[in-house]
């Protein structure tokens, strides 16, 4: 019965979405990271590449060991319960309706014109500076936040459910975490955030290309420029530093038929990065509409491949 716990989370995240009044487990994992950071910071002073890596290791082991304790308690006491309880893991491991919710408000803010509300809502969102921001960058910023978080957020906590419960999918949750946490390139978190920024590119390399090529097959059911997104993706998808960040960037360019990312602002240093897609028009707020609809549709496709990946786990072991 456990095989039900992955799509019963998925229809609680689409009705009800991040549950922000109660406790959530990944802010947890957040506030867990931020303390051992300024803790390891102090007794390792000067050798912050351990540092990072001791913090890492402690961040994966307790949040995977916290929720195999939880589900093997429960479902030794009962199968039904354990089931709720992995079920609501599974809920609070994915963010497709939070994504949505969040990226619309910048959508909905710049179609009434509101070019200082927009860039409010999408800095909830990015982590890269936006004050210098207009209302085409704005867009663009939130466009390729659902492209991105369309594997980070949803599909990849999929396919790590599949293949090993909730605790697993725990477990690639702490390294994403911790690599938007830590995971910069910058003087204060270069040596502490390697181990995890590596960490979370090795976890999401395969999730990250396989999303990219369910989005192709999305966009063209969709309804948009399957032809293109394939196109722009054989040509673009390696066009950014990390290597996975581009893998949906470059599907959801060219479904869309726009240009997106290029340079951008972190902490007050501008990094220059190559633009991914072909300008064939200029954006617009309704794009992040577009934008959501096909996340929703790779999120679906990709459930159902992520079942019968579990299917085929449990007939094989």
């Amino acid at each position: 019965m456990r095989i039900l716990a992955l799509p019963i989370g998925f229809v609680i995240d689409f009705f009800l979405g991040d549950p922000h009044s109660l406790p959530h487990p990944v802010r947890l994992i957040g506030s867990m990271i931020s303390w051992l950071e300024k803790t390891l910071r102090r007794l390792l002073s000067g050798r912050e590449r351990l540092a990072g890596t001791l913090m890492a290791l402690t961040v994966l082991l307790v949040s995977a060991a916290v929720p195999t304790g939880i589900l093997i308690l429960l479902y030794r006491m009962n199968t039904i319960l354990g089931l709720a309880a992995e079920s609501v893991m599974c809920y609070y491991l994915l963010a497709a309706r939070c994504l949505e919710r969040e990226s619309m408000k910048v959508c909905r803010a710049l179609e009434r014109g509101d070019t200082e509300a927009a860039r409010g809502a999408v800095s909830m969102i990015v982590g890269r500076d936006v004050e210098g921001l207009d209302a085409a960058g704005i867009t663009r910023a939130a466009i390729e936040t659902v492209a991105e978080n369309t594997s980070d957020g949803v599909t990849a906590p999929m396919l790590f459910i599949a293949l090993g419960g909730a605790p697993l999918g725990f477990f690639y949750k702490a390294a994403n975490t911790m690599d938007s946490m830590v995971g910069y390139k910058n003087e204060k978190y270069i040596d502490l955030g390697r181990f995890a920024a590596r960490l979370d590119d090795a976890l999401n390399f395969i999730p990250s290309r396989l999303t990219a090529l369910i989005m192709i097959f999305a966009a063209r059911l969709s309804g948009l420029d399957g032809k293109n997104a394939y196109k722009i993706w054989r040509r673009d998808r390696l066009g950014h530093p990390s290597p996975n960040s581009a893998q949906t960037e470059s599907v959801m360019a060219g479904a869309l038929g726009v240009e997106l990312a290029g340079d951008a602002s972190y902490f007050g240093v501008v990094h220059k990065k190559p633009v991914i897609g072909d300008p064939l028009r200029p954006t617009e707020p309704e794009d992040i509409r577009r934008a959501n609809r096909l996340m929703y549709l790779t999120s679906f496709l990709t459930l159902i491949f992520a079942l019968l990946l579990r299917l085929l786990a449990e007939v094989i072991l």
